[in-house]
Order: structure tokens, then sequence, then C-alpha cells
């Protein structure tokens, strides 16, 4: 069983992510919408394939991070998050809450062994290409 296939996004605190955004579209040339941007990439099995990796700055009082102090959390891709999930807790891994489905996907959390929370993605690429196709940077 595959585990992690790729990084599914970036999460950073900051003090002011608005500021923060415009700086990275200005001097980096990213095109920012109020979350931040998406990486497209293709699959390297299937180049017909598109895949997402997201960036994103948040509030430095966000809660989104927690039980972790620290002021980042990766999104890391995965295949099959529900069987993922069962072998980690088998390995004594914590994860944290319940699995969230919307329609682009499937997210869990998980703490590693330092307490950094990371989130765990089975994407519905399809259904996030259409929501990167309906924003408007």
């Amino acid at each position: 069983m595959k585990r992690v296939t790729g990084i599914g996004g970036i999460f950073f605190k900051c003090e002011n992510p608005e500021q923060v955004r415009e700086w990275y579209a200005t001097h980096l040339g990213l095109e920012i919408d109020q979350y931040g941007t998406s990486f497209e990439w293709r699959h390297s099995d299937d180049p017909t394939q598109k895949g997402f990796t997201a960036w994103s700055p948040f509030k430095a009082s966000t809660t989104y991070f927690e039980p972790s102090p620290k002021e980042f959390m990766v999104n890391y891709r995965v295949e099959n998050l529900e069987a993922l999930l069962d072998v980690l807790r088998s390995e004594g891994v914590t994860v944290i809450g319940e699995i969230q489905v919307f329609e682009y996907g499937k997210f869990a959390h998980i703490l590693d062994i330092e307490g950094n929370k990371l989130e765990l993605w089975e994407p519905v690429d399809e259904k996030y290409d259409d929501m990167i196709e309906a924003r408007t940077f």
C-alpha cells in the first residue's frame, strides 16, 4: 500500500496573511486569491492527470494547527486515507479527530513524533481543478 504520494500543501502562520499574500504576488509572481495559491502539476505515471499543491498563509492566531504549537503544517497527498489511518493507528500514531469529507477529497490529521500536526488528503483532483478554475485571481 502506498502511503504518502506527494505534498498537497504548505500552510504557515504569519502576522498579516493579506500582506504576505500581496508580497508573494508582487515579488514572486504568485497568482494569489484569499486563500493563497495552488500549483498545478501532472502525474508522472499519467501526464493527462492533474495534481495540485496548495500554498496558504494563515493568521498567527489560527487554531487550525492545534494541538501542535508549531508555525507550520504540511498537507500530504495519500491514496487510501481510511486504510492508511488503520495502519497508522496500529503503529501507535496519534490520529486527531475524524475524517472530513468534501467534494474535492477526504482529510484527516495526525501528529508526528515531535507533535507536528500533519494533514493527510485523499484528493479528488478533478473537483479541486473545478474549484481552481472557478477562482478569479
